[in-house]
């Protein structure tokens, strides 16, 4: 069996091909950084006209990959949402022109579950229960899973999003679009202790996050620094190194709070700040020393791609989860 899978939800257009639920054929991406970077953020218009662009074109290219022909596809995978609306219309309406000329299900996939899903690319044994933080530049949320494509939702951020903070305060550093990469490059090499910063939202009580006060610190910080300290060409590092580490500690207390307080065995990290890599090898450290067993895709996997929208859809259609050819996107849809 194969699936084609088509991931438009925000600002990178990916299609892949999956054989037998584990055997990725193709798997490719159109990214518009170099599209976006000049405004530091996505610009939904622009985002969508590029998509309806290169959608064709790359789906001949995946095609060729994995050399197969549109006759051999047993069902098509689309992200119906969360997303920008503009973006999903594109994905969703090619998804559903394929369907009905070919007569193949269609399959419809929440763009989280397929965040989730990534994980299961490369990890194919998880012991459950699980928590599963999903963290990217648009969602901060925390999932209990008793099995694998059971989400309960029981932690969020109550303001931005984790990587929307990191991208913000890049911007603040005039460090460019998108932030997080940069933020962790130049941390590595940066003192934690030259600028702390408070980590936010702290609470046993709840599982939420919030970085919007994050954001305020670091800009009353840079009023504050003088110009010496500006021409330190160590400053960006510490100061980056300071922000990242308030961020990360907030994900890594968060996560391992509930995890503790839900008695699992594994925890699942996935989404586009996943990649970070201080928050990689932190979060498992600490889930070792708990007894649990820590599951993060490769950074290739964290940001957003076609083979985790097939492996999600793999899981919609052993359930007989078809949609309709009517199927409309969803830009606040919630999983479930």
């Amino acid at each position: 069996m194969i699936i084609l899978s088509i991931e438009t939800s925000c600002d990178e257009t990916a299609l892949a091909l999956l054989k037998d639920g584990d055997v990725i054929l193709a798997d490719l991406l159109s990214s518009q950084i170099d599209l976006h970077k000049t405004y530091g953020g996505v610009v939904p218009e622009l985002a969508c006209r590029r998509h309806i662009e290169v959608i064709g074109p790359l789906l001949n290219e995946t095609l060729q990959e994995a050399q197969i022909t549109l006759g051999e596809i047993d069902a098509i995978a689309v992200t119906v949402g969360p997303g920008l609306i503009g973006a999903l219309l594109v994905g969703v309406s090619f998804a559903k022109s394929l369907a009905y000329a070919l007569g193949k299900p269609l399959l419809p996939v929440h763009h989280l579950a397929g965040h989730i899903s990534a994980v299961f690319i490369e990890h194919r044994i998880i012991c459950f229960p699980a928590v599963a933080l999903v963290v990217s530049g648009g969602h901060t949320n925390l999932y209990y899973m008793a099995e694998r494509a059971n989400y309960k939702l029981i932690g969020q951020t109550v303001d931005d999003a984790a990587g929307e903070a990191l991208d913000k305060g890049a911007r603040m550093l005039g460090l460019g679009y998108p932030g997080g990469p940069v933020i962790d490059r130049l941390a590595k090499t940066g003192d934690v202790e030259k600028f702390p910063f408070k980590v936010p939202y702290r609470s046993s009580e709840h599982n939420n996050f919030s970085f919007s006060g994050l954001k305020t610190a670091l800009k009353q910080a840079l009023l504050k620094v003088s110009p010496d300290q500006q021409e330190d060409p160590r400053f960006q590092n510490d100061i980056a190194a300071g922000f990242q580490e308030a961020i990360v500690r907030s994900l890594i207390e968060k996560t391992i709070q509930a995890a503790k307080k839900a008695y699992v065995q594994s925890i699942i990290v996935c989404g586009g700040v996943a990649s970070n890599s201080l928050l990689r090898s932190r979060i498992a450290k600490e889930a070792i020393q708990l007894g649990m067993d820590t599951h993060i895709p490769s950074p290739q996997y964290c940001t957003d791609n076609g083979a985790m929208i097939a492996m999600a859809g793999a899981i919609a259609f052993e359930k007989g989860h078809h949609a309709p050819l009517n199927l409309n996107p969803n830009p606040n849809l919630k999983i479930s």
